[in-house]
């Protein structure tokens, strides 16, 4: 997962990986801080199996940083804001046993905003379940996982301004099968919708996924190494 001066909650987020259902023999927590100058690296350090710095820029040269370190060949990828079910990464392995499988993705929802956030991410989760029964999928950075083999063969995250999670999902499609698990439910926090607003937030995704889907480039909007 990438981090950015997250030293107020990556301890509570990564103490939940003390609490899944699969052994944690059987799995490493990989931490890619983005050059904190809180003590996000020192904390991580207590609970992770490895904290790197970021070499690669933008969000998803995080997650291909961790991607690149990893010892297995079925990577995960969730945010330091994130809540995870007990039993999501044995889901996760689950979903994995048909060969076939390239990359697993799910559901998420606020953790915060009240009302309003809810709202939103109802219609939100309704258009991304509609997506994937046409084939579509997003593989959003809060609660994928891929074979790693597969991410590789299409060069892993891009570059990109925003978007860089749905993209994946477009590219790996033509490795093999991707599954979307609804009881796959990640809770996040709503803290960069409430900061920039939850209209031109949500324009700018479904911008940015119009654009990827026909092949345009995508308008400068980044968020990576901000703070909410």
């Amino acid at each position: 997962m990438p981090t950015y001066n997250e030293a107020r909650g990556i301890e509570a987020f990564l103490r939940q990986f003390d609490e899944q259902t699969l052994p944690r023999s059987e799995f490493e927590i990989i931490v890619v801080d983005g050059g904190s100058s809180d003590r996000t690296g020192e904390i991580a350090a207590r609970h992770a199996d490895r904290v790197i710095q970021q070499t690669s820029p933008g969000i998803g040269g995080a997650r291909n940083d961790g991607t690149a370190i990893a010892r297995a060949d079925l990577v995960a990828t969730t945010d330091a804001d994130c809540r995870v079910p007990r039993d999501w990464l044995e889901r996760l392995v689950g979903d994995f046993r048909d060969p076939e499988v390239v990359a697993v993705c799910g559901p998420d929802g606020p953790l915060d905003g009240g009302l309003k956030a809810r709202l939103v991410f109802f219609f939100v989760r309704g258009f991304i379940r509609a997506a994937a029964l046409a084939g579509l999928y997003g593989t959003g950075g809060t609660n994928s996982a891929f074979r790693r083999s597969a991410l590789e063969a299409i060069g892993g995250y891009r570059n990109l301004p925003h978007s860089d999670d749905v993209d994946v999902g477009f590219r790996i499609r033509g490795k093999g099968r991707i599954v979307y698990d609804p009881a796959l439910f990640v809770g996040l926090s709503v803290r960069r919708l409430e900061n920039d607003g939850y209209l031109r937030t949500l324009l700018t995704w479904v911008r940015g996924d119009l654009r990827l889907l026909a092949g345009k480039p995508l308008a400068p909007a980044g968020y990576a190494r901000r703070e909410y």
